[in-house]
C-alpha cells in the first residue's frame, strides 16, 4: 500500500511516500480503506520529535480518518465489508479498572493511532473492531474525517468536565481551530453566550457565522479586557484554553470566582508560572483533558450533520500532504484541513 511516512523527526518537510504491506488483522480487528484522514497539531509535534514518548521509525502518522471496510476479523459480526465508518482512533488495553469503567481515554496503556502504531496517513489502516462507527448519512468522507480527536475532545471538555450549563459565558480561544469550529457550536447548544478569539479579520465573520456571539482579534486587543468589557465584569463561567503558555495565565483571570478552565492543548508552550493563589483564591477548577472515551465519540456522532457539523477548511490531494501541513502551521485556514487517499 502506498503511505504517507517520516523516517527522521525533523518535521513536516520529511513527510515522503511509500510502500509499505497492507496491515494484517486478527480476529477481533477491522481492515479499512482510509478515503480520507484531517490534520492534528498532534501530528507536527511527533514529526518534530516533541512527543513525550519514542516513536518507532519509519513511521506512519495521523489519527482521525474515515473509509470503507475492506476486511473484518473472523469473531467479528456487526461490521461488514463495504461499510463506510469513521475509526476512533484511541486504543486501550481493554480490561483495566479505566477501561471497563467506560474511562479507556485514562487505561496506563492509552494512545492513539498514529502515535506508537501506525496511523492513518495511509491506503489501509488496522483498527480493533470497538473503535469502528457508521459514518453518520449525509457527511462526505472528507467532513467524516474530521470529527474524531476534534469533537470528541470538545464535547468531553465542555459538557462532561466542565458542565457547561445553559446560558453560561464560555471563553474559547482560537476560532479558527478544527476544535475552535467544534467547541462554538457545542456551546450554542447549551445556549451560551460565546466569547471567541481570533488572529486575522477575515475570521470574525466566519465565527459568528457558527454561533459566536463576541469575536476579539487578539492581535488588537486584549483578550481578557474584552472579556471584561463584554461582561461587565463579571467575566466567564468557562474558558477553554488550548493554546497554552502564550494565554493560560490571563485565561485563569479571565473566569469569575468559581469559574473553570479546561486544557487539552499546548501550541504555544507547555510551561506556565502560575500563582496557585489565584487559583485557591478564586476557587477555580482546572480540567485536564486528553480527548476522550469511546462512548463520548459515540455521543458526538449523533449530532452529525446537525445540529453540528464539520467546517472544512480545505481538501489536499495525497501527494500534496507537505503543503497541507504547511498551512496547518500558518495558521492562515479556518476549520479542519484533510487529505484524501
Amino acid at each position: 500500500m502506498k503511505a504517507l511516512y517520516y523516517d527522521e523527526p525533523k518535521g513536516y518537510k520529511a513527510i515522503k511516500i511509500g510502500d509499505f504491506p497492507v496491515p494484517e488483522i486478527d480476529d477481533n480487528e477491522v481492515l479499512v480503506r482510509v478515503k480520507a484522514f484531517s490534520l492534528n497539531h498532534l501530528d507536527v509535534w511527533i514529526m518534530e520529535g516533541n512527543y513525550p514518548v519514542k516513536v518507532p521509525l519509519p513511521h506512519i502518522f495521523g489519527s482521525d480518518s474515515s473509509g470503507v471496510v475492506e476486511k473484518v476479523g473472523k469473531n467479528v459480526q456487526h461490521i461488514k465489508v463495504g461499510d463506510e465508518v469513521i475509526v476512533y482512533p484511541g486504543l486501550s488495553c481493554g480490561h483495566c479498572r479505566s477501561c471497563l469503567s467506560g474511562r479507556d481515554n485514562e487505561c496506563r496503556d492509552f494512545t492513539l493511532l498514529g502515535v506508537v502504531v501506525p496511523g492513518v496517513s495511509a491506503e489501509y489502516v488496522r483498527a480493533p473492531a470497538v473503535n469502528i462507527f457508521p459514518k453518520p448519512a449525509g457527511l462526505t468522507f472528507e467532513e467524516a474525517a474530521g470529527i474524531g480527536i476534534t469533537c470528541t475532545t470538545s464535547w468531553m471538555s465542555l459538557v462532561k468536565r466542565a458542565g457547561i450549563r445553559q446560558g453560561d459565558t464560555v471563553l474559547i480561544h482560537g476560532a479558527g481551530s478544527g476544535v475552535g469550529t467544534a467547541l462554538i457550536q457545542i456551546a450554542k447548544l447549551y445556549n451560551a453566550r460565546v466569547i471567541t478569539t481570533v488572529g486575522d479579520d477575515w475570521k470574525t465573520e466566519k465565527a459568528k457565522a457558527l454561533g459566536a456571539d463576541h469575536v476579539i482579534n487578539h492581535k488588537k486587543e486584549d483578550f481578557l479586557e474584552a472579556v471584561k468589557r463584554i461582561t461587565d465584569g463579571a467575566l466567564a463561567d468557562i474558558a477553554v484554553d488550548h493554546v497554552g503558555a502564550a494565554t493560560f495565565n490571563q485565561s485563569l483571570a479571565a473566569v469569575r470566582k468559581g469559574g473553570q478552565i479546561v486544557t487539552f492543548g499546548s501550541t504555544s508552550g507547555d510551561e506556565v508560572r502560575l500563582s496557585l493563589r489565584r487559583v485557591f483564591g478564586k476557587s477555580v477548577t482546572i480540567h485536564g483533558v486528553y480527548t476522550g472515551p469511546k462512548w463520548a465519540f459515540g455521543e458526538c456522532l449523533r449530532l452529525f450533520p446537525s445540529p453540528l457539523r464539520t467546517v472544512v477548511d480545505s481538501v489536499f490531494e495525497f501527494k500534496d500532504a507537505q503543503k497541507a501541513y504547511e498551512k496547518l502551521l500558518s495558521r492562515l485556514f479556518f476549520g479542519k484541513i484533510v487529505v484524501k487517499i
